[in-house]
């Protein structure tokens, strides 16, 4: 569904709260917490709109939709972010536009990326995707799997490894969405125990944001409850 413009302030103004009390509750500083617009559906338009309303940084899934808004809001510093499943065709166009892939599950795709960067272009910012739940509509990978890939992507060039990201099951309770979050967390913590340098927890959507928040999100990828549902 096509957001009107004149709701995203009261939209943007009720998600930023909703940060603010969950930080709060877990004794966390707001600025601790980014606030992702995901923008995939909607026109370019109403990213402006949303820009203007005080967002910076937005999340796209589908890149020749996003390199159209891209272009098109080319006057405004934005940070995009792909978030989305990657295509192996796709690479070069997200390697060129984008700050951050959220989605990182094969070091193909992650050695396409290092590859196509722009040597001018500062490093891209990189989450693996973790799979907690083994569900196998969605991708990411195993737990057990994420240390090898860890390395392998960070030891790669104009590339930074930033952290790890999952979508959880969306058929769960709270208290079990808060123990995915946990569990990635805990996941992240082992891997700087081993010597790697993450700073990124990229979790938690609209109906999940404050769980997350909770266990240490970083990076809260917001669409429903900034821009509606999607059609």
């Amino acid at each position: 569904m096509l957001m009107s413009p004149q709701n995203l302030p009261e939209n943007i103004r009720q998600v930023q709260e909703r940060i603010q009390r969950a930080a709060a509750e877990c004794g966390r500083s707001v600025d601790s917490v980014t606030l992702l617009a995901v923008s995939k559906s909607q026109p370019a338009e109403i990213v402006r709109a949303a820009a203007h309303a005080g967002l910076c940084e937005f999340g796209e899934s589908y890149v020749q939709e996003a390199l159209g808004k891209i272009e098109a809001l080319a006057d405004l510093p934005l940070v995009w972010h792909f978030v989305g499943r990657i295509q192996t065709n796709k690479t070069r166009d997200i390697a060129e536009n984008f700050s951050w892939v959220h989605g990182i599950e094969r070091l193909r795709i992650a050695e396409r990326l290092s590859a196509q960067r722009p040597f001018h272009a500062p490093a891209l910012n990189i989450c693996l995707q973790v799979n907690l739940a083994a569900e196998a509509s969605k991708g990411g990978l195993a737990p057990a799997d994420v240390p090898a890939l860890a390395g392998q992507v960070a030891a790669l060039p104009r590339l930074t490894l930033r952290g790890l990201m999952c979508i959880p099951p969306v058929d769960e309770d709270k208290d079990a969405q808060s123990r995915r979050f946990t569990e990635l967390a805990e996941l992240l913590a082992r891997l700087n125990a081993g010597g790697a340098h993450l700073d990124t927890l990229s979790m938690g959507m609209s109906a999940d944001l404050e769980p997350a928040i909770c266990a240490g999100a970083t990076i809260v990828r917001i669409g429903t409850a900034l821009f509606g549902a999607r059609t």
